[in-house]
């Protein structure tokens, strides 16, 4: 995203990239019709009253994910000239509409995979997959289109079958365990009895999760929709550099999901309240980290990206405010650790239904009024107020249900600590050469940061692993706090 894509493509086809992969994610989002939340909330009870060949929830699950892809399938080619009309910002993205309808099913299918994965332990395969496999596949992809053994067509549809590999392995991983598999049996007695509850329980955590997709993704509908695919491009190499602060939150989701819902089964609220401490503090100070490290070096960033752009009189100036303000609202969601699993995976997984469903009312109104008075600025901030709304509601929830209080005064001191060091570097005298420039500036940042967390100690666990990793190593560089 950082060097190939621009040393290869405009803006425009950047942005096109961007606009097929967030509409394929929304639109499996949907096709889901509540089959994931199920998975995660159920497959423990499965798994211990059914023994893998009696297990008929993976059945169930793909027969409606499947007709959540036909019923898509059948009103997106209906009302094909209707959606193309609607394009007339983005008239390339029209052209290649008809592409995102595998990469739809393609991810769909991964999805309801990698949720069975999440409930065998196998989440560092699946995010292995998902994250890593599918980036090597995409710098594959693009450096055979640099090299010009691909056009721009056939780099299109390949790009929206990324995910055929990952769905192939992970399938087949998932049978080699044989703890899982599709059974064409009758109807089990777990069905039977928890039928009710998980109707009920699908019909609002399908809405709520759908109204989170679609509420994370509609900034990118917006821009294409009413900026056009080169300001979508813009936005789309600033949401990546924001994603980065992210990365962390997935992985440490894919591990709690199942061991929240299995500490819920087991009335554990210890596991529960000790899980979603550990997740704030951690999270605060990995986000934080990686937040700084961008940030400072985010005007070498645009200038490496001006001089190895495809597009030379295009300018990447814009992306530094725009990862500022959505590196913030990165930070604010990391802080608050596995809120989300924490209250979806309980009892009162309604409440995420009411807290989805007003994120989207909040968010859809404020990303349309700014991005139409302050352009992609303004969408970024609707994202970080939005952000804030969203997860302050659920903290003062938890708060409010399980006297749950996460925060002390050690992460008033880090966050302080932290910002400041990251201005005063940030506002430091810039070197003509970017590279010598990042560099120093790196080399401030680490041993700043390292006196931070080494006075302060934020987040004992990770730091613990930290330097567990490094003495195993025979690294010891640095002391132990």
């Amino acid at each position: 995203m950082l060097i190939l894509f621009p040393m290869y493509f405009s803006p425009e086809d950047i942005g096109l990239t961007r606009a097929i992969l967030d509409t394929s994610l929304a639109f499996s989002s949907l096709c889901t019709l509540g089959a994931i939340p199920i998975i995660n909330k159920f497959n423990p009870f499965y798994k211990h009253y059914l023994n893998s060949k009696q297990n008929d929830l993976p059945l169930l699950t793909l027969l409606i994910i499947l007709f959540g892809y036909g019923l898509l399938l059948s009103i997106g080619l209906f009302n094909k000239e209707f959606v193309l009309r609607k394009l007339g910002k983005s008239p390339k993205l029209a052209d290649y509409f008809i592409y995102i309808y595998p990469a739809t099913l393609l991810i769909l299918i991964f999805t309801w995979l990698e949720a069975f994965s999440w409930s065998l332990k196998k989440s560092v395969i699946s995010n292995f997959l998902k994250e890593t496999v599918v980036r090597i596949i995409t710098t594959l992809l693009i450096v055979l289109y640099g090299l010009n053994f691909l056009d721009f067509n056939l780099f299109i549809i390949l790009f929206c079958l990324i995910y055929f590999i990952p769905v192939i392995s992970l399938f087949i991983i998932m049978i080699k365990t044989r703890e899982w598999s599709i059974n064409f049996i009758s109807i089990s007695s777990v069905t039977k009895r928890l039928k009710g509850r998980m109707f009920s329980f699908t019909m609002y955590l399908f809405a709520g999760q759908f109204f989170n997709v679609l509420a994370r993704t509609s900034d990118t509908f917006f821009v294409f929709g009413l900026r056009g695919l080169s300001e979508t491009g813009i936005f789309t190499i600033a949401v990546y550099l924001a994603t980065i602060i992210e990365i962390p939150q997935r992985s440490l989701i894919s591990i709690c999901t199942p061991i929240l819902s299995e500490s819920w089964k087991n009335k554990d609220l210890q596991n529960i309240k000790n899980i979603y401490y550990k997740s704030v503090s951690n999270l605060m100070l990995i986000s934080c980290f990686l937040f700084g490290f961008i940030f400072i070096n985010i005007n070498n960033l645009i200038s490496f990206l001006q001089f190895i752009s495809h597009s030379k009189n295009f300018s990447y100036e814009p992306i530094a405010t725009l990862f500022l303000i959505l590196g913030i609202s990165k930070l604010f969601d990391l802080s608050t650790g596995v809120n989300g699993i924490l209250i979806g995976t309980s009892n009162l997984w309604r409440f995420d239904f009411f807290t989805n469903l007003t994120f989207i009312i909040i968010s859809l109104p404020l990303n349309y009024i700014l991005i139409k008075n302050f352009g992609l600025n303004g969408l970024a901030l609707s994202n970080l107020a939005t952000i804030i709304i969203f997860n302050s509601i659920r903290y003062f929830f938890i708060l409010h249900k399980f006297k749950f209080q996460p925060y002390n005064i050690k992460h008033l001191k880090f966050l302080l600590s932290s910002g400041t060091i990251i201005l005063l570097i940030n506002f430091m005298p810039n070197l003509d050469n970017f590279i010598l420039d990042g560099t120093l500036k790196i080399f401030i940042y680490l041993i700043s940061f390292y006196l931070i967390v080494s006075k302060i100690n934020p987040a004992p666990e990770l730091t613990n692993m930290f330097f567990d990793f490094l003495e195993k190593r025979n690294i010891k560089i640095l002391k132990r706090f």
